[in-house]
């Protein structure tokens, strides 16, 4: 059976003119990105979960959005670093710069840039995603 391959990563970032783009698209290590702050508190047992999609002031949220075919969103900037994995369907993102295709398996860590995305495929997208909340990128 032959190895399995890494997925791919893609992290956005801003160029030299301080517009949105894409700074990394290849075989993601094991760590895909890391950040040194975020203490979470385990204790208690009350469900976390609810039907409120919101980017979080403070804290993490985990969240799953479909994107229907022709579908998507206005260009816009959170103050977050999301960690997101297409699990079925294609999504493009578009930055300042360009145009992103992302498939199955493929991980995106989108660090708070002007973005959109669009479903130009035929197919819902499902997108998985860990939102996490951060300083806003400076510019």
């Amino acid at each position: 059976m032959p190895a399995m391959q890494p997925p791919r990563r893609v992290v956005t970032g801003l160029d030299a003119d301080g517009r949105s783009t894409v700074i990394i698209d290849g075989p993601a290590p094991s760590v895909i990105w890391s950040a040194p702050d975020c203490p979470a508190d385990n204790d208690g047992n009350a469900d976390a979960g609810n039907d409120q999609f919101d980017f979080p002031e403070t804290g993490t949220n985990c969240i799953w959005v479909d994107i229907p075919p022709g579908g998507g969103t206005e260009m816009h900037a959170t103050a977050t670093i999301d960690y997101l994995a297409v699990l079925s369907g294609e999504i493009t993102l578009v930055t300042e710069t360009g145009k992103t295709v992302l498939r199955p398996g493929d991980i995106l860590v989108d660090r708070g840039v002007v973005h959109a995305w669009q479903n130009e495929g035929t197919v819902p997208c499902r997108i998985l995603g860990t939102l996490v909340a951060a300083k806003p990128i400076v510019r």
